[in-house]
């Protein structure tokens, strides 16, 4: 009987999930196919901190000197303390249009803010000097498509929006991203539902850091980049920021994709773990009840399937459930649909990442991000 308890609950979360918590598992891309015209076109700032980018940087840059945009668009590249050529690469990539393009070195990191959130900041003061009506901040790894840059800003005016954030195609070429990338997008939505991050009325305040326009007013008005200096889940900071005096929309997009390529589960997993613990704001409690609630959301159904009776029955119920509900994703990416039955595995892969993240926290090491070291320290009793 308690294996049919387990069962049903978790039917009864999957029901709730698909039904009653802002249609996270939709995949559509409205922002897509709009365009700004000319005479509305506002004078945009592209701000991409970039640290050990060298590989990358080049064709970044490329892309966002290339954008069919109606209006004035300048770009300007932070180097973040680089030990590569990042700095010289996307100079190089200017080719005639230095005009558009300016790289930057970012000032000696000072006490209290994160390297991107510094990066970033110098990236804004400097871009003052171009008066622009909007900001952009991309990252170092993001190839926007020529359309991409006027469909956010179509997107902000035609809704009058402060912020308009884009979750990009992440890279999803090896095993280990096709069986973990898809479901790291999935995640991300179930905590953050679109519906409700634009919805002005709700407190859900989300936004995915690869590809967010900003307008420069309601920047200033929420304190500027240092508002959210030390913040490491700073995307999701800076929303929470902008929500509390305007509006902001969060979405999917195919007009951006990162050309970040992860070395496999080990790399998967350090992404994950960087942030993990600091998510849960280093509670115990709340760890605990992340690992309850995913064991009985993702794992229990599959395991219930194999004891047979009714147990098997609503575990099955509750696993077709969760596939049906994963399944537009793994369309999204292009992927055969046989890995939507996979989340249970994915779950508990994400589970174990989580766990390290707070072991890495205890042990005073936390994460690391191009050779820079995340929260660190010792953890508090709760």
């Amino acid at each position: 009987m308690i294996a049919v308890g387990i069962g049903a609950f978790s039917c009864l979360i999957w029901l709730v999930l698909i039904v009653g918590w802002g249609r996270f598992w939709r995949v559509s891309t409205p922002a897509d196919g709009l365009t700004v015209r000319r005479e509305a076109a506002p004078r945009v700032a592209v701000v991409v901190p970039a640290r050990n980018e060298a590989d990358v940087v080049g064709r970044v840059v490329r892309a966002l000197l290339e954008q069919d945009y109606a209006g004035r668009l300048h770009i300007f590249v932070v180097d973040d303390h680089s030990s590569d050529d990042t700095a010289g690469e996307a100079a190089r990539t200017a080719h005639g249009r230095s005009d558009q393009l300016t790289v930057l070195s970012a000032a000696p990191l000072p006490a209290g803010w994160t390297g991107k959130m510094w990066a970033l900041a110098h990236g804004v003061e400097r871009a003052a000097e171009f008066s622009p009506d909007y900001f952009l901040f991309t990252d170092a790894d993001i190839v926007h498509s020529p359309g991409s840059v006027s469909s956010l800003v179509a997107m902000a005016q035609a809704s009058g929006l402060d912020m308009v954030s884009m979750m990009v195609k992440l890279e999803c070429s090896s095993f280990a991203e096709r069986a973990l990338i898809p479901a790291f997008v999935f995640f991300f939505f179930m905590l953050y539902p679109p519906e409700w991050v634009n919805d002005r009325r709700k407190r859900t305040a989300g936004a995915a850091g690869g590809d967010i326009l900003v307008r420069a007013e309601a920047l200033r008005k929420a304190g500027g980049i240092e508002t959210i200096r030390n913040e490491l889940i700073d995307d999701c900071a800076l929303a929470r920021e902008i929500k509390r005096k305007g509006g902001i929309w969060l979405g999917l997009t195919r007009n951006a994709s990162s050309i970040r390529s992860y070395e496999g589960f080990s790399g998967i997993g350090r992404m994950i773990s960087r942030n993990a613990f600091y998510q849960l704001r280093h509670s115990v409690w709340l760890l605990f009840g992340t690992l309850l609630g995913l064991g009985i959301t993702y794992l229990a159904p599959p395991v219930l399937v194999f004891l047979g009776g009714w147990a098997s029955a609503v575990g099955g119920l509750a696993w077709v459930a969760m596939s049906l509900c994963f399944l537009p994703m793994v369309r999204f990416y292009g992927l055969s649909p046989l890995w939507a039955v996979t989340l249970p595995f994915v779950a508990l892969f994400y589970a174990g990442a989580t766990v390290h993240s707070a072991v890495q926290y205890w042990a005073g090491r936390g994460g690391e991000w191009k050779g820079r070291a995340q929260d660190t320290g010792i953890a508090k009793a709760d």
